[in-house]
């Protein structure tokens, strides 16, 4: 028993010293090799999640392929779709407990508001309902719940060892990143795409334990389920500057295309918020049937009806239709709540559109099917940029798809084109963003914010503090300030015992000063009442104390002094506040400042 409580208090003392080095922005060592971690941990769930979708689809579907929604027969093919709309329809039923967005939407907006918190609830809901969505045929991608996944799997790893939530958050954002290279074998992709969208900073901090996550996940989903890639691509070469006009056209249209996407899935999204989400999804699986009678090839995620289009399978007229049926189905099926991802579907839209454009570029060139598949490959890169307001995410995502230099300069043009198109002519944010406001929730970007979010309380608290009961003897007092080298502040206790009050310590010198002074001039019959002082009731400058977790970081304690807090107490656990609680020190509001405004040279 006793070595069972000295390792006890050893493994004790160790995370509270980890705690403490973590509150810091500058704990770039420690949050790498935890980085690496998540990374493992986002990966393996990353696996096990496709191994029960495409094992489930290979199972289920004929032939070769994970995705051959085309070989059921017509009557089966309804019936995928809308059976996974009744099974999801249960599972939120069940389970849901208020849970209506999930993806990276949901990701984005615990981030903003919650610290990056994710609950199991919310890990299991996405896991499985995904799974039964793609695997029901619904046209939603992988990605978006790999995001999901990888950054709740980071999440609930630090919330289990109570770490910081400055640190927290940058566990969730390397499990985002985990989760979109092991989507697509694309380490530098998951990378950009967890700083751009997820985290929306660039500190070394926050990059390189998201770089180890990323290579971490990418090494673990290739050792496992191989390293071929999402996509076949085919070679190609960017011909002549004659293109140009046909870039900067492809740009246009994938960006009017983006515009288009995100103005639909919004209004379907705002529409129907009035109605449970259980007939919800009920509904998009009875409409995403009836589309995939006429359009099977739009039925789940779509990759293989992408290889094709990049391929230079399908002609105009096939191509038109399918943008406008993935378009409709998507819509649906996310604007209605079915949890699945948007890149997939963004990647199918963006690629049939390049093809149409390349269709078009080839009446002039004579290009073969394989330039056409160079069109869709850009409208693939400037469809994400767009919809997801991600351009170096996507611009990044390309080139790992292709390791060609030669889709640079073009890639750039066309994602930047569809970017402007989409954002400053038809006013369109990013998907993830309209889907948090249709669903009645905000998301504001606010860079002073950014800074407090990276800071934990604990490394800027002053912790030179002593408790007093609410009276103190004079001679008490007086050696007190006598002997005061460490202390800076005094906290103070009601006659209840709870803790209300702190004094800055100058301010019982000053008032034993002027104490003194007094009694110089008056005779020893004042001794007595002198003999106790009243912490709570001399003339001093005294703050109201309010708790705040030793977990916490500096934006929360910015919004208790907004909210009115006069200085705060750290305490491990804010809920119990003082009860039989260590406190480890204390804040006021110039410290929070200090953090983010220059100090004077002078």
């Amino acid at each position: 028993m006793q070595i069972n409580s000295r390792v006890q208090k050893i493994w004790g003392n160790t995370l509270e010293a980890l705690r403490f080095r973590l509150a810091r922005p500058d704990a770039l060592l420690i949050l790498a090799f935890l980085g690496l971690l998540t990374g493992f941990l986002a990966g393996g769930v990353i696996v096990l999640f496709r191994f029960l979708v495409e094992g489930s689809q290979d199972a289920f579907l004929p032939g070769n392929g994970s995705e051959n929604y085309e070989g059921l027969s017509v009557g089966i093919r309804f019936l995928f779709p809308l059976i996974s709309g009744i099974l999801l329809a249960l599972l939120f039923y069940k389970f849901a407990k208020g849970i209506r967005v999930l993806g990276i939407a949901r990701v984005m907006e615990r981030m903003a508001y919650h610290q990056g918190y994710m609950t199991v609830r919310g890990f299991f809901m996405q896991f499985f309902g995904a799974a039964i969505a793609i695997i029901g045929g619904h046209s939603v991608g992988r990605e978006g719940p790999h995001v999901y996944l990888g950054a709740a799997s980071g999440s609930l790893f630090g919330q289990s060892f109570k770490l910081p939530n400055n640190s927290i958050r940058t566990l969730v954002a390397s499990g985002a990143a985990a989760g979109i290279a092991a989507s697509f074998n694309t380490p530098l992709a998951g990378v950009i795409f967890a700083l751009e969208v997820i985290m929306m900073e660039y500190t070394l901090g926050s990059f390189i334990p998201v770089m180890l996550a990323a290579v971490a996940a990418t090494g673990l989903s290739n050792a496992v389920l191989g390293s071929e890639p999402a996509f076949i691509i085919p070679d190609f070469e960017f011909t002549s500057f004659a293109e140009l006009p046909f870039l900067l056209l492809l740009g246009v249209v994938v960006g009017a295309g983006a515009a288009l996407f995100n103005h639909m899935l919004g209004l379907i999204s705002r529409k129907t918020q009035s109605i449970e989400i259980w007939w919800r999804v009920m509904a998009a699986g009875l409409i995403v049937a009836m589309i995939g009678l006429i359009y099977p090839e739009v039925l789940g995620i779509g990759y293989d009806s992408v290889n094709k289009t990049l391929l230079g399978g399908f002609s105009i007229t096939v191509l038109l239709a399918l943008t406008f049926a993935k378009l409709l189905a998507t819509s649906v099926s996310i604007g209605l709540g079915i949890p699945g991802g948007m890149i997939g579907p963004a990647f199918f839209i963006g690629a049939t559109l390049g093809g149409l454009v390349g269709y078009l570029a080839s009446y002039f060139f004579g290009f073969d099917a394989s330039h056409i598949g160079f069109y869709a490959l850009l409208g693939m890169g400037a469809m994400m940029g767009a919809s997801l307001q991600a351009p170096l995410a996507a611009l990044t995502a390309i080139m790992e798809l292709t390791y060609n230099p030669g889709i640079i300069m073009p890639g750039m043009l066309t994602i930047v084109i569809a970017q402007l198109t989409a954002s400053e002519i038809f006013g369109k944010q990013s998907l993830f963003i309209s889907m948090l406001r249709s669903n009645g929730l905000d998301y504001d970007i606010n860079p002073v914010m950014q800074v407090l979010r990276g800071i934990g309380v604990a490394s800027v608290l002053d912790n030179n503090t002593a408790r007093f009961t609410q009276t103190i003897s004079h001679d008490h007092a007086t050696s007190l300030i006598e002997d005061s080298n460490d202390i800076n502040w005094l906290l103070l206790n009601n006659k209840d015992d709870e803790l209300v009050m702190l004094m800055p310590i100058s301010e019982l010198a000053k008032y034993l000063q002027i104490s003194i002074a007094e009694d110089d001039e008056q005779t020893d019959a004042r001794e007595e009442a002198r003999s106790d002082i009243d912490l709570l009731e001399i003339p001093a400058n005294r703050l109201q104390l309010s708790p705040i977790s030793l977990q916490a970081n500096l934006q929360q304690a910015h919004e208790k002094f907004e909210q009115g807090a006069e200085a705060l107490y750290v305490v491990f656990n804010e809920a119990l506040g003082d009860e039989n609680s260590r406190i480890y020190g204390i804040i006021i509001e110039d410290m929070v400042e200090l953090a983010y405004k220059p100090k004077s040279k002078h």
